[in-house]
């Protein structure tokens, strides 16, 4: 399995000869390395339903066939725009031919903005377990710190975790590192930073916070073999 960073909190698995991306925000991300017209997403799974996490979603799902996989109101929201869902809900998980999803609690918002200044609710935010070949990745979403990553950690062993470090918006390095203290994954990936001003960070100084935890920089296309 192959596992690819590209910016803000974009995610790229590739298993089995499906590639899965994660949260796609690539229009507007000044620090991904992806153009628009290069991905072809077999799948495609969301957190929330922020524009920096959506991304360009409905048209990389139109133009591929993508699966969209995301909570029942964000996959209810795209399916209304013509995209292929499967609405899911925390705590649940679903067995696809390309692996087993499942949804986390995540501490965020989620919505969409309409160009008359409208906010449409997204539902509730999550974090996502994708599992396949053996191994677990987790991707925790826009969140704060909470105590359950101690349950998630335990209940799936993780091989990969990807953690906001951004602050503001999400958790900073200090809760993130205890989040990773939690989790127990054999590997730590920070991930929401430097974006915008807001959430500028040094993600070496992060990894220099986590204490047993394996902890990785990737620069955008930089990847991980598990």
């Amino acid at each position: 399995m192959k596992i690819s960073y590209h910016g803000h909190s974009v995610v790229k698995i590739e298993t089995e000869g499906k590639t899965i991306l994660i949260d796609p925000f690539i229009t507007g991300n000044q620090l991904t390395d992806l153009k628009v017209g290069d991905v072809k997403p077999d799948v495609i799974i969301l957190s929330h339903g922020h524009d920096d996490h959506v991304g360009d979603t409905v048209e990389l799902a139109k133009k591929h066939n993508s699966l969209v996989i995301a909570n029942f109101e964000v996959a209810t929201y795209l399916g209304w725009q013509g995209v292929k869902t499967h609405g899911m809900h925390i705590g649940g998980a679903y067995q696809f031919d390309f692996g087993r999803v499942k949804l986390t609690q995540a501490f965020h918002g989620s919505s969409f903005e309409t160009e008359d200044k409208q906010l449409i609710d997204g539902g509730m935010p999550a974090g996502i377990l994708f599992m396949n070949e053996g191994k677990t990745i987790y991707h925790a979403g826009d969140t704060g710190l909470f105590s359950d990553m101690k349950l998630i950690g335990e209940r799936h062993p993780l091989d990969v975790a990807f953690l906001p470090i951004g602050d503001n918006f999400t958790m900073g390095p200090e809760d993130a590192a205890y989040a990773a203290q939690l989790l127990k994954a054999k590997i730590v990936v920070p991930m929401h930073y430097n974006t915008f001003p807001p959430i500028k960070q040094d993600p070496h100084k992060f990894i220099q916070l986590l204490e047993a935890q394996n902890g990785q920089v990737l620069q955008p296309g930089e990847y991980l073999e598990i």
